[in-house]
């Protein structure tokens, strides 16, 4: 088992971490246009190995050539944001890094999974399936489990309940025009309602909403990496381990939710096969519109894509 981590940045590199740490794979390849970032941060990972008990080989490298057979290729290069910044305002260098990067890749890798992680995250992972021509079974966007993460989080410190106790769901685009379902919300079991009340529940779905908004402004000169880059294992341990997970996560829909030809975030269940089955969801009227408005937000900003490769 090869995976192959592309971008040697904070997120690469604690996915790169992770992925070593679990052992869900012999060898771990991290890629980076900076060769020797790649290989400094792959060889102190390495040097962790005996202290964590884990066999996993790690190194780094600048040539696509030492990735050829990777099973799991997760995309992490890319610009951060700063303060101020949107994930669109990332679409045109990101545009470009992350299209040469999926294409790559997938020459030497044609049987991988690929996990996009890049942002704005949407738009990305719509540009990795058109570069590599990838069934979309195969092209998937961490971007939900992030979210969800996040929105666990804020539910687990207001309420003071165990993180594993808690379960939600949420649909579309990552980031501002998310849609948190607290219908499909739960602690124990028990509606989350039931816990807190609707303006507090409220104002933690507008917090999970800018959650990485919130860190970039503390970070200053970066942006969220620990979160995203172990959301991005989350998912290829699914894969790796077939393990039928249901995790909300970016896919193209194909009709479902009454959109086609764009890549957004809803639940799937995830394994050996990448994506094996979409869950539509029963929403109400005020969830599909929610819904429908963030699908389309997602829709403009691949139009601006796609006319970036006409150019």
């Amino acid at each position: 088992m090869k995976i192959t981590v592309i971008g040697a940045g904070n997120v690469g590199a604690t996915a790169a971490q992770m992925l070593a740490n679990k052992e869900l794979a012999n060898d771990i390849v991290l890629l980076d246009i900076n060769e020797g970032v790649a290989k400094g941060k792959a060889l102190d990972m390495y040097e962790t190995m005996p202290i964590l008990g884990s066999d996993s080989r790690i190194h780094g490298t600048s040539d696509y050539a030492d990735t050829a057979g990777s099973s799991i290729v997760i995309i992490t290069a890319g610009l951060a944001r700063k303060p101020g910044m949107t994930r669109d305002d990332l679409l045109v260098k990101n545009n470009e890094i992350v299209s040469t990067c999926a294409k790559q890749a997938f020459e030497v890798s044609p049987n991988a999974y690929f996990i996009v992680v890049s942002n704005p995250l949407d738009v990305m992972t719509y540009v990795t399936l058109k570069v590599t021509g990838l069934p979309r079974e195969r092209v998937l966007g961490q971007a939900g489990v992030l979210d969800t993460a996040r929105y666990r989080a804020f539910i687990s410190m207001e309420t003071g309940v165990s993180m594993r106790d808690i379960q939600c769901q949420l649909l579309g685009g990552h980031g501002d025009t998310m849609v948190p379902l607290p219908r499909f919300t739960s602690v124990g079991g028990i509606p989350v309602t039931d816990f807190i009340g609707a303006e507090r529940l409220n104002e933690i779905v507008e917090r999970a909403k800018g959650g990485g908004g919130e860190i970039v402004k503390l970070l200053q000169t970066g942006s969220a990496y620990y979160a995203p880059g172990t959301a991005a294992v989350e998912m290829a341990e699914a894969i790796i381990k077939d393990q039928k997970r249901i995790l909300p996560c970016t896919v193209m829909l194909e009709g479902e939710y009454g959109h086609n030809d764009v890549c957004v975030g809803v639940p799937i269940v995830i394994g050996k096969n990448g994506m094996e089955r979409l869950v539509e969801l029963n929403l109400t009227s005020d969830e599909k519109a929610l819904f429908d408005e963030s699908a389309n937000h997602v829709k403009g900003t691949i139009q601006e894509a796609l006319e970036l490769f006409k150019k």
